[in-house]
């Protein structure tokens, strides 16, 4: 593997607040996001990921605030996603502090947006998040994977696959794959899932939903993926990304 994979806490961010449950249902508070953050930068974590889940207007200007406080004190790259919709919002979470920004929903409403952000700030800030799942309600997808929007809730019926492949085209930098369907579950990434959009787009492959092992890291890296995300393992002490970082030396993934 010639790139080293990148390790990436993942804090679900709610009224100020990290938060954490299973298939995005059962939310109990997991810590405060600077505290949080400063841990893994610890640890040695590559990147931190914020994703703001209140989304509203009132959770963006305290997603902000989050923002700028740990960029304060923190000195690993912040990704920061959830209620993106302008190249403004984009703007303003970039002077707050943020390396990098997520979309998901509004570019699904409007696909125009990733090459405005592209094009604006560069594709290297521009992190596309696809919420994804496998089709099983009757929805024909050409993969079999569905992207889904509102926590997963709700099907699109978009190709997930077809739908990452376009985002690269359109000026996505790297894109964040997450299965809803292993969210939270602690058994495994979706591989199949990682393997399908792998062989569709030579942008950075993230790689999310379901880690509960050392070994399932391992795993989502053989898959193709450039990073692998979790969050629950590493809130509530399961694991720690040293440990995470070890595992995967120990099985031949270069990490940094």
């Amino acid at each position: 593997m010639t790139v080293a994979v990148r390790v990436i806490p993942c804090l679900d961010v709610d009224a100020g607040r990290v938060v954490k449950g299973v298939n995005f249902t059962r939310l109990r508070d997991a810590g405060d996001p600077v505290e949080l953050a400063d841990r893994y930068d610890d640890e040695g974590a590559d990147e931190v990921t914020f994703l703001d889940v209140s989304a509203s207007s009132g959770g963006r200007e305290t997603m902000v605030d989050v923002v700028r406080r740990t960029a304060e004190q923190v000195f690993v790259p912040l990704t920061v996603g959830g209620g993106v919709r302008t190249t403004d919002d984009v703007d303003r979470l970039l002077r707050a502090g943020a390396d990098k920004v997520g979309v998901n929903t509004a570019a699904i409403a409007r696909p125009e947006l990733i090459a405005e952000i592209a094009q604006r700030f560069g594709r290297q800030v521009l992190t596309l998040s696809v919420d994804a799942r496998r089709v099983t309600d009757g929805t024909t997808t050409a993969s079999g994977y569905e992207v889904t929007t509102h926590g997963g809730r709700r099907g699109t019926g978009i190709d997930a696959v077809e739908w990452a492949a376009r985002a690269a085209d359109l000026g996505a930098g790297e894109i964040l794959l997450n299965s809803m369907d292993a969210d939270g579950t602690t058994a495994g990434f979706d591989l199949e899932m990682l393997g399908a959009v792998r062989s569709r787009v030579s942008v950075p492959l993230i790689a999310s939903g379901g880690a509960g092992t050392p070994e399932h890291f391992v795993a989502a890296a053989r898959a193709g993926a450039d990073a692998v995300l979790a969050a629950s393992v590493f809130h509530f002490g399961t694991l720690t990304v040293g440990e995470v970082k070890d595992a995967m030396r120990a099985a031949g993934v270069e990490v940094r």
